[in-house]
């Protein structure tokens, strides 16, 4: 991995900058028909400043959203250090990295199951059937969907594959290092697996799936897979690939790469503004609420309530974190029952429906040189959001 120091030393010198920190009303009237005082988000705007000048990452972009209102907004920081410096600012387009599972494809196979092409509880390989191979013959889309196939992390990436046909292939003859349902490995083949069930059950690629069916219905037009020529300027860059090439505009997750940009793990890229209207689509329609996300209510509440295979001690939705080493996000004060998601790239989102309330962070942590590093911030925001939100005893 390529090491820029000089330009580390000018992510030091100038990460006290400041591009923008606000309380922004909502599009959507108050619930009461009035609007709540401003919560108090000093802390929040605190830890993000702490999070630029200790290198946590060069920049950051933070939304939070309660009772139907984005109630703060910040940006701090810087989206780009080398080789030219560029301010963060809130229309910075983020490689999502895995939020894509949760927001892309987890919705996808379930309006597949809305409309009763499969059971949850089928096998892959009903529908799949080289998925059959080297013992996943019992592997079901549940187990797929809550990370307990027992398949392992990640595809191999020892040697130079390229091409999402010899991905199809590695995928199908990837083998379980443990029984389906007997314990929780984060895995991104499963979530590959389910990109190429949605393909085969829909007749179209992913990326255009998810356009058509998800992003379109939702109003999110600066979101997708491989992002237009015309977002380049905006994009949140990662770190050299392979060859020393600064990722801007491609994907970072090294197997999503090497599948074109598209896949079921990894590929989404989308903006601070597209993901407050998705958070706030999402909880308006598991409460009840007009809504235009393009799922039942009561499916919402199958993907973001525990869906584990029975003994599971990892709580798991359809696609959605609960409680696991992954929760992080939640903080210390949101209860367990909220949920969310991370992206290695440095992006969360964590949801409570019980408060209607989200806590966004978008940050690009591994610019310039992989060393960032927001586990910690997460866990920070979330916690002092809560505290703002919802007073000490909240939670």
């Amino acid at each position: 991995m390529h090491v820029f120091p000089a330009a580390t030393r000018l992510r030091r010198r100038h990460v006290l900058m400041l591009t923008g920190a606000a309380t922004l009303a909502a599009c959507a009237p108050h619930a009461h028909g009035h609007h709540a005082p401003a919560p108090d988000m000093r802390a929040v705007d605190s830890r993000l400043r702490q999070a630029v000048t200790r290198g946590e990452a060069p920049g950051v972009v933070c939304a939070i959203g309660h009772d139907r209102q984005v109630v703060h907004r910040a940006v701090y920081g810087r989206r780009a250090v080398t080789p030219t410096a560029q301010a963060m600012t809130w229309d910075t387009v983020f490689d999502m990295a895995s939020l894509t599972k949760p927001t892309i494809t987890a919705p996808a196979v379930m309006q597949l199951w809305e409309r009763g092409l499969f059971g949850l509880d089928d096998p892959v390989a009903r529908y799949l059937p080289q998925f059959a191979a080297a013992g996943k013959a019992g592997i079901t889309i549940r187990h797929l969907l809550t990370h307990y196939s027992g398949l392992p992390p990640d595809l191999d990436l020892a040697h130079a594959w390229q091409g999402r046909n010899t991905a199809f292939r590695l995928t199908m003859e990837t083998a379980p290092t443990q029984p389906p349902g007997s314990g929780f490995i984060y895995s991104d083949i499963n979530f590959i697996t389910l990109g190429f069930l949605v393909e085969k059950l829909s007749g179209l690629t992913l990326d255009a799936y998810a356009r058509r069916f998800i992003l379109t219905p939702l109003g999110m037009r600066q979101s997708g897979f491989l992002p237009p020529d015309e977002w380049s300027a905006r994009i949140a860059p990662t770190q050299p690939d392979e060859n020393g090439h600064m990722l801007r505009g491609q994907v970072h997750d090294p197997s999503a790469r090497r599948m074109g940009g598209v896949a079921g793990h990894a590929g989404l890229f989308s903006t601070a503004q597209d993901m407050c209207v998705y958070a706030q689509a999402l909880l308006d329609r598991r409460a009840g609420r007009p809504s235009t996300y393009p799922l039942q209510a009561r499916t919402l509440m199958l993907m973001t309530t525990a869906q584990q295979p029975r003994g599971g001690s990892d709580l798991r939705g359809l696609g959605w974190d609960i409680a696991t080493h992954y929760s992080s996000p939640r903080g210390d004060r949101f209860p367990v029952g909220s949920f969310g998601h991370t992206g290695f790239t440095g992006t969360s989102l964590w949801l409570d429906p019980g408060s209607d309330s989200y806590v966004l962070i978008l940050t690009s942590r591994l610019h310039p040189d992989g060393h960032g590093n927001v586990v910690r911030l997460r866990h920070d925001v979330a916690t002092a959001a809560a505290l703002a939100l919802l007073g000490p005893a909240g939670g």
